[in-house]
């Protein structure tokens, strides 16, 4: 699969993105060394964390997961072959320009690297006008530590005023966007958001792209709810289109020989103004079942078919 470019940011990936939330959470270290070391091994391009992962997990502060990815990054020595993605936003003080410049040292040090490639606005706040928020992002790029910036969870007109403030004032656009999308939750991307993308030229990368898990088909019924701790989240589905979404990827995988979550990931990859999806993986295995949508071509048939359902 070739490479594809990031809107405008003058980075390019492969149509996948791996999701590194899980590091330091879900997978310990032994674990997300062996998914990281096998998404180089496959040729994988650009890992995406948060300074927030995992915070929200009792004992932890946050930066677990960027703590693990510079571990294995100074073990592996392959910071060459990786681009980092990661996030500011979440943490108390949002996106005070004091807080990104603090934030921002913080990920390097843990990653153990002296750039971010991509810097994300985790969420919007609206507390903090908007040059001053770029202005801040323009020290660090300023600065040579990090490459490109994006947003993350703006809504279309808060998007479109920052993109307005950064050319009004000089300052650096967002030049990627990481919204959620997967079959089953559309109305953040689709709409006003991926079109101002598209005509602005923004590279989209998206985050549940597998709902939580539910495309995988591992949630068939109410009592699969309990296979893991993420149940909870994907009850709503089953209640909603969820059965008859997976039914017709039931048939595509049949008819592709693929499986559902490569079908999932395949659909989203080609939706228009996708860079590409962000999934994780807790083991090899599931890395290699999630990369192998990068050979996969679904139709315009089924890609409609599935729209529809």
């Amino acid at each position: 699969m070739t490479e594809r470019a990031l809107g405008n940011s003058g980075l390019s990936i492969r149509p996948f993105v791996l999701g590194g939330n899980v590091f330091g959470m879900t997978a310990g270290r032994e674990a997300s060394f062996a998914v990281l070391d096998r998404f180089v091994e496959l040729g994988g391009g650009m890992i995406d964390t948060a300074d927030v992962y995992s915070a929200w997990v009792p004992g932890h502060k946050g930066g677990e997961s960027e703590s693990v990815m510079g571990a294995w990054l100074k073990q592996s020595g392959a910071r060459g072959q990786v681009l980092i993605a990661t996030k500011v936003g979440m943490m108390p003080g949002g996106l005070k320009p004091d807080r990104i410049r603090e934030a921002a040292q913080g990920s390097l040090d843990r990653l153990g690297t002296d750039v971010i490639d991509l810097y994300f606005a985790h969420k919007d706040d609206p507390d903090v006008p908007l040059d001053e928020v770029l202005g801040a992002f323009a020290e660090l790029v300023d600065a040579g530590l990090v490459r490109a910036i994006g947003a993350s969870n703006y809504s279309a007109e808060r998007l479109a005023e920052a993109l307005r403030v950064a050319d009004d004032k000089g300052l650096p656009r967002y030049t990627a966007m990481q919204p959620e999308l997967n079959l089953l939750d559309r109305d953040q991307y689709e709409g006003a958001l991926q079109r101002l993308c598209v005509d602005e030229g923004l590279g989209v990368v998206t985050y549940f792209s597998l709902a939580s898990g539910y495309l995988s088909g591992k949630y068939r019924s109410a009592d699969d709810l309990g296979k893991s701790p993420r149940g909870a989240r994907v009850k709503p589905y089953l209640d909603g289109k969820g059965p008859a979404v997976l039914a017709v990827m039931d048939r595509i995988a049949a008819e592709a020989g693929a499986t559902l979550s490569q079908i999932a990931l395949a659909w989203v990859a080609a939706q228009p103004g996708v860079t590409a999806p962000i999934a994780s993986a807790t083991t090899v295995e599931q890395l290699d079942e999630l990369m192998g949508s990068l050979d996969l071509r679904l139709s315009d048939e089924q890609l409609a078919a599935l729209s529809a359902a």
